[in-house]
């Protein structure tokens, strides 16, 4: 509802209790993140997809995410590694 709205900061709000219920769930952690991101709270979103990718390495939307925050946030070398990983990871292998 608060996506469809476009309002993320309200998702952050609503988001943040459930995280700190569910805290080892990754779905509310993502959702929380992707609403940070969209109301420009990058280094909050960036501190969430952190915790995400120590959990779990292999989550490739994280890492997609992780490396657009570090992006926005004119960490462009940093990011990349997050953005090479996501790729491999999704299965999107650079033709040669």
């Amino acid at each position: 509802m608060f996506f469809d709205a476009k309002d993320y900061a309200a998702a952050a709000r609503v988001l943040g209790g459930l995280v700190e219920e569910v805290p080892e769930q990754t779905g509310p952690r993502l959702l929380l993140a992707r609403s940070y991101y969209h109301s420009a709270q990058l280094g909050r979103a960036e501190a969430e997809l952190r915790t995400i990718v120590e959990r779990d390495p292999v989550e490739h939307y994280a890492r997609l995410m992780l490396g657009r925050t570090l992006q926005r946030q004119n960490r462009h070398e940093e990011a990349e590694s997050h953005l090479r990983i996501a790729s491999a990871l999704a299965g999107d292998f650079e033709e040669r």
